[in-house]
């Protein structure tokens, strides 16, 4: 249980950085003129990320679920795969990157790196990781639940930022928040 606490926890610092990263690039939009969309969304996608964390270590604490070698260790190269493609992702994007929908007018697209093959590589990652971080220690029920309110929450994300790009002035422009 020590060393899947110490993987939440690298986890729940690496989400940290993101937010870094993502205060920054909001202040590098915003003085560009960027606009910022599904500021209703937000919170609940903070709340949901963080009770995956929680969750995951709530479960695995209360159940005392067991480590199983034959999921355990092939969900933790699927996080660790996660954690690669989300940081190719926001290295792509550079400043355009954000957890927030925050859209440039008259930038680019971004077609480069993961986006030359997915529409929306950082939610593959965000994807995997929800199911696998669970796993990794056997926490079954908070890999549902993340998973199902997770594909809930995608649905209105993916349709704000997808409003957002259509709707800017010089579409199409390159979204900043492709979180």
């Amino acid at each position: 249980m020590i060393w899947y606490t110490v993987l939440v926890l690298a986890v729940a610092a690496e989400r940290t950085a993101e937010l870094a990263v993502a205060r920054r690039n909001a202040r590098w939009s915003l003085a560009r003129g960027g606009t910022e969309s599904g500021q209703r969304h937000y919170p609940a996608m903070v709340v949901l990320h963080t009770g995956l964390l929680a969750g995951c270590l709530y479960e695995v604490l209360a159940a005392e679920t067991p480590f199983v070698p034959a999921v355990g260790w092939p969900a933790l190269a699927v996080v660790l795969a996660a954690q690669g493609l989300r940081w190719w992702c926001i290295r792509t994007l550079g400043p355009q990157w954000n957890t927030r929908v925050i859209v440039v007018p008259g930038l680019p697209r971004v077609t480069g790196g993961p986006y030359r093959r997915l529409r929306h590589p950082n939610y593959v990652a965000v994807v995997a990781e929800g199911i696998a971080l669970p796993l990794v220690h056997g926490a079954w029920i908070t890999a549902l639940a993340f998973t199902v309110c997770n594909a809930v929450l995608l649905i209105v994300r993916i349709r704000c930022e997808d409003t957002a790009l259509a709707t800017t002035a010089e579409a199409p422009a390159a979204a900043g928040a492709r979180a």
